[in-house]
């Protein structure tokens, strides 16, 4: 284990957070609250010790994959156990577990929160709370890469283990160009949505936050009622944003290289669109009688689709009152979450299709024993290491999720409640159902079970196995110094 390597990263990832932190005390600054002291006075802490630890250099600047996956897992730890300092220390959120909960539900993307009265936050706090969507939106060690002094081998290990979906590949030769072009990507649409919402009629930090909410598919919004007071210009606007950043950003580095026959080729993206108007539309029908015109239904259908599939988790409307059959769709698109490479939590659009055409292969070699059966993806032969990922992922995401639901039920919640908080918080979506709905929080539940819903907001935005490994005892020993080999003389003396 590259233990100075790890330690060299930490810094760099505390570093960066301090300079984040700054953010929300310019915020503090513009609209003369002295919540702001506190987050300069973090965010001075995190600089600090982050240029401490970084004086030494690491003697290597190679390491492998149980390194890699570590170092991820521990900056995600760091930055939310740093993140939750101001919530804390300016008294908004009394309770560090609570403060604890809302930054790391922050950083996942998940949106879930444990606040009753959101309009109650100031300025620097509601920003600090939706900047932390943008940041863990598309990974904080997918920013840093960068800048960090790694071989490419080394670099590709934490892009493995931070970003989402079953494979991750190299847009260019170079780890590093990649990042930049990802988040070159990300600010881009980043700006097009401040500048869209900015000309419906929002304010600078309304469109900032929002858009943080949205590009970053968090959900965390600046009124109790969520987007349901915005114009509908407003809804449209955030919709289809929604449905971009749940897209992989691959398809747009192929539009942006001129090659839009291969982005729309896409397999996941196409089966992803599919599910997305089905949805709608089925949904629409079943709650049409709710309201004046059939366009208000599809409206409100589309935009809670997007919400959920993308694991927003915005809403517009509580559809916790919608017919049962609805919002059995909703939590079956919990399940199955955005596209691989994007924003988006879930199990993701490409490991379902995978499995499919894994079982249907199954059944057609049981049928024809003698046929070659091999699982193509995109136009592509399918390796058996990645459908043996993919199987190892869904029984790794079952057990985790039956474990978590065991666990809060002791708080004696009923169990659509139960069941829905473990899928929002794994699925990185935001709300549930029943008394986690729309309308509701998770500030009932006690500490232990929001620990495990921390936990599980962790695990589903790390892809499971990078926390994991966290716990494997044999990662952590030192190794073993070999006794150096003497030549020993065998000739006497004369």
């Amino acid at each position: 284990m590259n233990y100075s390597m790890i330690r060299y990263i930490l810094s760099c990832v505390l570093s960066f957070e301090g300079v984040f932190l700054t953010l929300p005390a310019i915020t503090a600054g513009i609209y003369g609250e002295e919540q702001g002291l506190i987050y300069l006075g973090v965010a001075a802490g995190c600089i600090i010790l982050g240029t401490i630890g970084r004086i030494k250099k690491p003697k290597s600047n190679v390491f492998y994959s149980k390194e890699g996956f570590a170092a991820v897992s521990l900056s995600w730890i760091v930055i939310s156990l740093v993140g939750a300092l101001p919530f804390f220390l300016t008294g908004e959120i009394p309770s560090y577990e609570d403060a604890l909960f809302e930054t790391i539900s922050g950083f996942t993307t998940t949106g879930s929160s444990i606040l009753s009265d959101v309009e109650a936050l100031s300025h620097c706090t509601l920003f600090w709370r939706s900047f932390t969507h943008w940041i863990g939106g598309m990974g904080v060690l997918v920013f840093v890469m960068a800048v960090l002094p790694l071989s490419g081998s080394s670099n590709m290990h934490l892009m493995r283990a931070e970003s989402p979906g079953p494979s991750v590949g190299k847009l260019v030769p170079k780890v590093k160009r990649t990042a930049m072009i990802l988040y070159g990507i990300y600010v881009g649409i980043t700006l097009v949505e401040i500048v869209a919402l900015f000309i419906a009629g929002l304010n600078l930090f309304e469109s900032m936050t929002l858009t943080f909410g949205t590009v970053g598919t968090g959900g965390f919004a600046l009124l109790n009622s969520s987007i349901g007071s915005y114009s509908l210009a407003v809804q449209i606007i955030i919709t289809i944003f929604m449905l971009i950043c749940s897209v992989n950003f691959n398809v747009y580095y192929l539009i942006l290289i001129r090659k839009p026959k291969e982005a729309a080729l896409n397999e996941e993206m196409r089966c992803f669109l599919i599910i997305v108007f089905i949805s709608a539309i089925m949904i629409t029908f079943n709650i049409r009688d709710s309201f004046s015109n059939i366009f208000e239904a599809f409206h409100t259908a589309l935009f809670q689709v997007a919400s959920i599939i993308s694991t927003t988790g915005y809403v517009t409307a509580d559809f916790n009152l919608w017919p049962e059959f609805s919002k059995t769709i909703l939590v079956l698109l919990m399940f199955v979450g955005a596209c691989a490479g994007s924003t988006g939590g879930g199990l993701k659009v490409s490991r379902l299709v995978i499995v499919v055409k894994a079982i249907k292969n199954e059944i057609m070699s049981i049928t024809h024993p003698r046929s070659v059966q091999k699982v193509q993806f995109n136009g592509r032969k399918i390796s058996k290491d990645i459908v043996r990922r993919v199987l190892c992922y869904l029984g790794a995401y079952v057990i985790i999720a039956l474990v978590s639901i065991l666990i809060i039920s002791i708080d004696g919640k009923d169990m659509t409640t139960n069941v829905t908080a473990v899928m929002a918080t794994f699925n990185n979506i935001g709300p549930g159902l029943n008394g986690v709905g729309p309308v509701s929080n998770f500030g009932d539940y006690s500490v232990l079970s929001k620990i495990i819903l921390m936990f599980d907001m962790l695990v589903g935005r790390l892809e499971i196995f990078p926390l994991l490994i966290l716990f494997t005892p044999g990662i952590w020993k030192l190794p073993v110094r070999k006794p150096d080999r003497k030549i020993i003389n065998l000739k006497s003396k004369e």
